[in-house]
């Protein structure tokens, strides 16, 4: 075994080993009526070349150590191949997991083992609280995770996540103009997060690539008759019909993006909600700059399931290699993987209509029991006001799951138009986040060089600070001067955080971090270099390329699309290369200070 996995063997023992931390005490276990899905999505795990599963320390990976939970290129195209045999779909292979679909049958086959069906309490758009269906593995104590052990696949995967089902972050709709108080997009959006100033001084996000993972996007005339860029969608694993979005809330989101940053490259990777990860690592493939993620789990307890743990991986490999990951807090959620530590984690701030500021109490704040000292939100964009957040009016598709489920009615508990007119009004952290999307993008337009963790930084250092309202009761956080748990460091300020940087563009450049072996409790840090998996030989990292659509695959000796991480901090060394005018850290925190605290308008 390796030293690394031999240090941690007796400090890992007693974690991640009870289902009862992360299940709800409602759950069901085989009494209710619902069938067994016939397309069962996971995630497999190939031997981490670290010699440490993710599945003992998924709370614990972010951009510092994620590679030590990658896997050799050889093990990985060893192992795909023979689930393929195995009978089941290949969808997807990553630098640390591969994306499978099978039947309840192939499953119990290929890994030995029995798969139950339960139910357990989450929140729904909505809804509220609700029970849904999650298939586990009984025989094993960690949620969603299946043992290989006396199955062909033993010494060759540490574990099977099993996908469990995840949410949007927004409810409700709306339509035509009504004399109800809401904003619209482009104009009320973008003068809320004081974009328009920065469009004036050519800072429209234009070059910048930003890609959205949602419930699909239709070609509204809203979009069409403004010029917008978008590209044709991406289908995620195990999703379909991409020139529909029957949900309509990706559509309506994405419309945040265009209001802050209106000449960014958009593509949407349309999701399959019981296969997330699989649709995220699909926008990693595209290479993008930022990501944006308008859903997510509610995670109250202090451990990761296993597909949790996966994802966490994919999110801290994706933001090393350069690209700013932005992600909904939750509408009273305990929102994953908003809460990771390396991720923008958006909330939400309500405008009046005298321009005055209260903290959504629509949007979670909290501090995260699975990261020690994550505080969400970073940030927080506009969002409306409980019982609906019926705020912003949206474009989605006609006759689509929103236009139509909250048609009629009176304000605030109806958008009071018909339900086949193709706008809908709704918020919620969804919105927020694809707004703090657009600022980074005006921000990676206006200092190419900086990484994810600088543009967190200037985001939260310009916002503007809140300090009357609370967040949503299930939190019920105050909002205070500086920074607070209702919304962060308040609401964001796109023109005075594309100011800053620019000043930031003129300063050296950092140096880059590099990756950490992980380590636990008194255990030393480690000093040498990790011995790569056997029999398999080490293999370097490659470049990511650019996919094309991904394409269910049949069973078979073929495997789906390798999706590896970029070149760590790509944007950075690129950037190493380049001169600036050699103005010193005082000097531009000195301008920086002179920003934040006055009404400078151009640079």
């Amino acid at each position: 075994m390796h030293a690394l996995a031999d240090q941690l063997n007796g400090e890992l023992s007693g974690m991640a080993t009870k289902k009862q931390t992360t299940k709800a005490p409602s759950a069901q276990k085989g009494k209710n009526s619902a069938v067994m899905p016939k397309r069962i999505f996971a995630q497999v795990s190939p031997l981490s070349q670290g010699g440490v599963s993710m599945f003992d320390v998924g709370s614990r990976i972010d951009s510092t150590n994620f590679q030590n939970f990658f896997s050799e290129t050889p093990l990985l195209m060893r192992t795909a191949s023979l689930l393929a045999e195995a009978g089941f779909e290949v969808l997807q292979i990553t630098g640390s997991t591969i994306n499978i679909a099978g039947s309840q049958k192939t499953y119990e086959e290929a890994f030995s083992t029995k798969l139950t069906l339960e139910q357990r309490v989450v929140l729904k758009p909505a809804v509220g609280e609700d029970l849904a269906e999650f298939v586990e593995c009984p025989s094993t104590d960690q949620p969603g995770l299946i043992t290989v052990q006396g199955s062909r696949f033993e010494g060759l995967v540490e574990g099977v996540a099993i996908e469990e089902p995840r949410y949007y972050m927004a409810p409700s709709s709306f339509a035509p103009p009504k004399a109800y108080w809401h904003l619209d997009v482009p104009a009320g959006v973008s003068l809320g997060c004081n974009a328009d100033k920065a469009h004036r001084s050519a800072i429209t996000g234009k070059g910048i690539k930003v890609v959205m993972t949602d419930s699909g996007w239709y070609k509204h005339p809203f979009f069409v008759s403004r010029g917008y860029r978008a590209s044709p969608v991406v289908l995620g694993p195990g999703a379909a019909n991409p020139l529909k979005d029957e949900s309509g809330h990706g559509t309506g989101e994405s419309a945040n993006v265009f209001a802050v940053a209106p000449d960014v490259d958009f593509t949407m990777v349309k999701m399959n909600f019981a296969n997330t990860k699989g649709s995220f690592d699909a926008a990693v493939g595209l290479n993008p700059h930022i990501i944006s993620c308008s859903w997510g789990s509610s995670v109250p307890g202090s451990t990761l399931s296993a597909a949790n743990a996966a994802l966490a991986t994919s999110i801290a490999a994706a933001v090393a290699s350069g690209i700013i990951v932005v992600v909904s807090a939750g509408n009273g959620h305990w929102g994953f993987p908003g809460m990771h530590p390396d991720v923008i984690s958006a909330g939400g701030v309500f405008m009046n209509p005298d321009e005055s500021l209260r903290a959504s109490d629509y949007s979670s704040g909290f501090i995260s029991n699975v990261y020690p000292g994550r505080k969400c939100p970073d940030l927080s964009g506009l969002v409306g006001m409980r019982p609906s957040a019926m705020y912003i009016m949206l474009p989605v598709e006609a006759n689509d799951d929103i236009d139509k489920g909250n048609a009629g009615g009176t304000h605030p508990n109806g958008d009071e138009t018909a339900n086949n007119d193709g706008w809908a009004a709704f918020s919620g952290t969804s919105a927020a986040a694809p707004q703090l999307a657009g600022a980074a993008a005006l921000i990676k337009q206006a200092c190419p060089k900086l990484t994810p963790a600088q543009v967190r930084s200037i985001l939260m250092s310009t916002a503007r600070d809140v300090t009357v309202g609370k967040c949503h009761p299930a939190h019920n956080h105050s909002a205070g001067p500086g920074y607070d748990l209702a919304t962060g460091a308040g609401l964001v300020d796109a023109h005075k955080a594309t100011l800053t940087a620019k000043v930031r563009c003129l300063g050296p450049v950092l140096p880059i971090t590099t990756v950490q072996p992980i380590t636990t409790g008194p255990i030393q840090p480690i000093t040498g270099p990790i011995t790569p998996v056997q029999p398999v030989g080490p293999a370097p990292i490659q470049p990511i390329r650019p996919i094309t659509p991904i394409q269910p695959i049949q069973p078979g000796p073929i495997v789906g699309p390798t999706i590896l991480p970029p070149p760590l901090q790509q944007a950075s060394e690129q950037a190493a290369t380049e001169t600036g005018p050699g103005l010193s850290e005082e000097d531009i925190r000195a301008l920086e200070e002179m920003i934040v605290n006055s009404e400078i308008d151009q640079i």
